[in-house]
């Protein structure tokens, strides 16, 4: 069920840039890897039989962030308390038995990703079955299963921002699909078919054929739901580009980012995407690319390209994973050289921390989202790590967050100035040096605050803002008058690629 909200989501997202993220602040971090202290390690098996770990989230509420989730390539799913004091002196599995709350089979085959909903009631598994399923953790229950839109292993899934029902999901025959969780067949109520699917998103019509008479591989390795709520991000393994699509008009992308860099379109054609991350607000995405970096773009200002690119790690294959934290202040990384990395958002030409503890390439990794300091990391030596932040490594250096509080410092006239109605006619400055700080757009109060339901409707009647006759992506921000709400898609040109796109149609459809 959706929730209700007082306020539009563009209202919200404008109180945040008056008035600073609605996140803890985690502290700037030094580059000394000994403030980092591993508070433990639980060992992956089962029967007695190791497992690598595929992927893992710590719960969502405070209450429950404790709980960190792991899936691995058995198809179990393991619920740990990490509250739990792991001796040194004992061994992984010892710790690991003594961390354990539950465990179950979740799939007959690799879980590849996983997303708490609910508020931690319920939980999304993706797997190499091709299927995605809807657990109750508590009875460890599964309740629904999403199956018939993908040919290949689902490699990602994302749920809305605040409707959780509604789910897009990637795979590896590169199509991505957007479910609806309460549909489902009179005959098989707990058998969910997806509402679209887009096949060959991240597939040029004019790709190579290897020897063996097999197209390059075209998976889709990420995908999110952004939070303006209509908006997606898709990522593959063919090419470093990130492509953005309205769920309500999916016939292309409304517009793409990638780097911009000074290597031959072959080159970066084939360096792929092995992970995107979004930070709590919305503001910044990353990318984990395949060249051994990490892009970090705004949203609002795609064209740019990326405005802060990381390097340090070694990202060899697809299962190693790249998240920001929540507060934007960080990025933390797996690699394939046994380490995991941290930099931070506002000094990318820093070296970056590393944490040294793992004997094989690390994976998937994770922020705690209300427990400062606290980090997990997994890795092909069948173990999971979790790391502390030392109060030594603080400082009162500020985060990238912190920046939008300045905001509150203006004038009193050039306040009157960002809430005017009348376009400005001042001119941005262009980044041209990636080690700049972030530049905070200008905003606007729209002339309607009035939340809109999600659709999947083409909006053909749509009024563009002033910033939209100069195609500026920062008016997102800022919905005309109409009641028929905008993305990002109105503020950009829709190319003319051609995709296969398939709509399931249900008449026998129900809502439950």
């Amino acid at each position: 069920m959706e929730t209700s909200r007082s306020q539009s989501f563009f209202l919200d997202l404008k109180l945040r840039e008056v008035n600073g993220f609605r996140v803890r602040k985690r502290p700037y971090m030094g580059n000394d890897s000994r403030g980092f202290d591993p508070i433990g390690a639980v060992a992956i098996e089962h029967d007695g039989e190791p497992s690598p770990p595929m992927a893992l989230s710590f719960c969502k509420t405070s209450k429950n962030a404790h709980i960190l989730t792991l899936a691995d390539e058995a198809g179990y799913v393991t619920l740990t308390d990490t509250r739990k004091k792991l001796l040194d002196n004992a061994s992984f599995q010892e710790n690991a038995e003594k961390a354990k709350l539950t465990e179950w089979v979740a799939h007959e085959n690799a879980v590849f990703d996983l997303c708490w909903i609910k508020d931690d009631a319920n939980m999304l598994t993706a797997s190499g079955d091709q299927s995605i399923k809807i657990w109750d953790t508590q009875e460890r229950k599964c309740i629904r299963a999403l199956i018939g839109g993908h040919t290949g292993s689902i490699k990602s899934i994302s749920c809305h921002p605040s409707n959780q029902e509604l789910v897009v999901s990637g795979s590896r025959d590169g199509s991505f699909a957007v479910w609806d969780t309460r549909c489902s067949k009179i005959v098989h109520r707990s058998c969910v078919q997806p509402l679209s699917i887009v096949q060959e998103a991240h597939t040029s019509s004019g790709r190579r054929r290897c020897r063996r008479g097999k197209a390059e591989s075209m998976s889709i390795t990420s995908v999110l739901y952004l939070k303006d709520e209509v908006s997606l991000a898709t990522a593959g393994a063919v090419d470093s580009i990130i492509k953005f699509w309205d769920t309500r008009y999916l016939k292309a992308p409304v517009t793409q980012a990638c780097p911009k860099s000074e290597s031959s379109y072959e080159e970066k054609r084939l360096h792929g995407i092995s992970s995107l991350s979004q930070d709590l607000n919305g503001m910044f995405i990353t990318a984990s690319c395949m060249d051994h970096r990490v892009y970090l773009y705004n949203v609002l200002q795609l064209e740019k390209g990326p405005i802060k690119t990381f390097s340090g790690g070694r990202t060899e294959s697809f299962f190693v994973k790249s998240v920001i934290s929540p507060d934007a202040a960080h990025i933390l990384s797996g690699s394939s050289d046994g380490n995991a990395y941290i930099w931070q958002v506002d000094k990318p030409q820093m070296d970056p921390i590393v944490l040294k503890s793992h004997d094989g390439e690390v994976t998937a990794v994770n922020w705690c989202p209300s427990e400062m300091g606290k980090v997990a990391t997994c890795s092909d030596d069948f173990t999971v790590r979790l790391w502390n932040i030392q109060s030594s490594c603080y400082s009162n250096i500020r985060s990238p967050s912190s920046l939008r509080k300045r905001v509150r410092a203006l004038p009193r006239m050039e306040k009157r100035k960002l809430f005017s109605d009348e376009p400005s006619n001042s001119k941005s400055n262009e980044d041209t040096n990636s080690h700049t700080p972030i530049t905070i757009p200008e905003m606007r109060t729209p002339e309607s605050q009035k939340k809109l339901s999600f659709s999947f409707e083409v909006k053909h009647d749509l009024v563009r803002t002033p910033e939209a006759e100069d195609r500026s992506p920062s008016s997102v921000l800022n919905p005309p008058s109409s009641l028929k709400r905008k993305t990002i898609r109105d503020y950009f040109p829709v190319p003319n690629n051609k995709l296969c796109i398939t709509k399931s149609s249900f008449p026998e459809c129900t809502y439950q």
